[in-house]
């Protein structure tokens, strides 16, 4: 019998602690645990079996190859790896030699593997709800979807806890994707530039590859972006309505902000009209319902499409070289709640917890849709529509696009959000292939790691996405649960697609294994 996520939330009592007790921040965890809630373990070590390789030698030939770069399919190839590199890229396989490990690519596509470049691996405030996501869960959904790479924007878990599975992930020791961690600036703590700078320094040295900000004050937020420049430390941000009348996307754009996560800031920095987001008289960010329904209608308030404003302003931050993460996927609830609540996935996939998590409850981040209407959703369709605008012409005009899911909220899951992303990106404008651009090779340009990742390329990582069938025609055999279809000569529906082997360096893991592991996970909780 199929256990809805409504359901779940009907027999749970949550624990009455008021979730803004609970920083995302790097005090999160320490503050979590003083209220009684117990954090998962770290990750345990490989099990033996668990992920082939490096080897002396990899060979995956008669595959076809879409390399990143936006060349099209081409095939078949043999792809030959050396420990944890990719040697060469050549149309006939290459001599049968000793000590090597080949895999037969025929009916698959190889890609490279797939940055996720807004990600979070838990969250400390989501034991409010029960046990929190445990790592190796989120690790094997993210590798059984592809997910080679993901930046950890915020270290919520702590960025001491982050940078210890990055380390563990890097040395082979664990099964996960690459991290690279991304401090979270407290811009309610520290207001001025001198304690910043000490503030960026002092992560750096623990380990942070960059720092993603939600606000702050204004002195505070240009000394961060000078400090990270000069220590070549990476930046996003996630401009909140709390601070976004001071620092718009703009401002951070034109200060060396690296990447503007969702989309805030840049409908304030193409008002024309106004200074200030139209709040309703009784509205109150603090009330989730309120902050998101009005982010809904926030779009519908800037400059149209097409305006001198809106191409002034285009024209500026591709001028920055900016990046764009959008995470269509985190919203797309707002528009369809029950399609992204009813998802097929979540009956073997999502933890109870999780689901417990998704469910409405004030307390909870990202549980917010109290009394969610079709006016609610017709609206953040509206803003979808211009949000897709930018993003596609921005792309179009040579802006770049990373592909970043913000999974573990709202309904979206690990890995299964990450590829809806792909559909998105695609409903919005983009070429199958700028679709897998933006998921790889931009995703390496942002993190500075293009000359590592990004691209199935002689020299390079040998991270790479093996998948029965051709991705390009249809992303949904890049999900988990594959794609639905009619065999026309038996006329029996069929389950095909599904992730056969995802390559990290060089290790090679099969992806139908890691996914019985989760639902192996699902199913024992569900037991307790």
């Amino acid at each position: 019998m199929r256990t809805s996520l409504t359901t779940l939330g009907l027999v749970t009592l949550l624990c009455p602690v008021a979730i803004a007790a609970i920083p995302a921040g790097e005090e999160g965890a320490a503050q979590a645990r003083s209220y009684g809630i117990e954090l998962p373990s770290p990750a345990p070590p490989r099990r033996p079996g668990e992920g082939d390789g490096p080897h002396q030698r990899l060979v995956i030939e008669n595959i076809t190859l879409i390399d990143g770069l936006g060349s099209p399919p081409r095939g078949p190839v043999s792809i030959t790896v050396h420990e944890d590199r990719i040697e060469s890229v050549a149309n006939t396989p290459p001599p049968v030699s000793d000590n090597e490990h080949r895999i037969d690519g025929r009916g698959m596509t190889a890609l490279p593997g797939f940055i996720d470049a807004h990600a979070h691996i838990g969250f400390p405030a989501q034991g409010l709800a029960g046990p929190v996501t445990p790592p190796e869960y989120v690790f094997k959904l993210w590798l059984a979807h592809g997910v080679t790479t993901v930046r950890d924007v915020g270290s919520i878990m702590g960025l001491d806890w982050t940078v210890d599975h990055a380390k563990r992930s890097e040395a082979g020791e664990i099964t996960a994707p690459r991290i690279v961690p991304y401090a979270m600036f407290p811009g309610s703590e520290i207001t001025d530039a001198q304690d910043a700078k000490k503030w960026v320094k002092a992560v750096r040295k623990r380990g942070a590859r960059g720092v993603k900000l939600r606000g702050g004050t204004y002195e505070a937020l240009m000394a961060v972006y000078e400090e990270t420049a000069s220590l070549e430390m990476g930046t996003a941000n996630h401009h909140d309505q709390n601070g976004v009348y001071h620092v718009d996307a703009l401002d951070s754009a034109r200060a060396g902000l690296d990447s503007m996560e969702h989309w805030y800031g840049l409908p304030e920095a193409l008002f024309n009209d106004r200074t200030i987001q139209n709040y309703p008289p009784d509205y109150n960010y603090s009330d989730e319902q309120w902050r998101f329904g009005q982010a809904g209608r926030l779009w519908a308030q800037a400059a149209r499409p097409g305006s001198p404003k809106w191409n002034a302003v285009m024209d500026e931050l591709l001028e920055l070289d900016f990046t764009l993460v959008p995470t269509f996927t985190i919203y797309e609830a707002n528009r369809d709640v029950m399609r992204a609540r009813d998802a097929e996935w979540h009956t073997e996939y999502t933890l109870p917890a999780l689901a417990r998590f998704f469910l409405p409850d004030p307390r909870l981040h990202g549980s917010y849709h109290f009394d969610w209407t079709t006016a609610d959703e017709v609206a953040w369709r509206n803003n979808f529509r211009i949000w897709m605008r930018f993003v596609n012409e921005y792309k179009n005009k040579g802006g770049r696009i990373a592909t970043g899911s913000d999974s573990g909220f709202i309904f979206k899951l690990f890995g299964f959000g990450y590829i809806r992303e792909f559909e998105l990106l695609q409903e919005a404008g983009f070429h199958p292939l700028e679709v897998i651009q933006s998921a790889t090779l931009n995703g390496a340009e942002l993190l500075g790691m293009d000359d590592e990742i990004g691209s199935i390329t002689p020299g390079k990582k040998a991270d790479m996405v093996l998948v029965r069938g051709n991705p390009a025609a249809n992303f949904k055999l890049l999900y988990g649960t594959g794609h639905m279809k009619l065999n026309r000569e038996s006329s029996k529906l069929e389950r095909v697609g599904g992730i056969s082997y995802t390559i990290r360096n060089g290790t090679v893991f099969d992806a139908r294994a890691l996914l019985r592991d989760v639902r192996e996970m699902v199913a024992a909780a569900k037991a307790r």
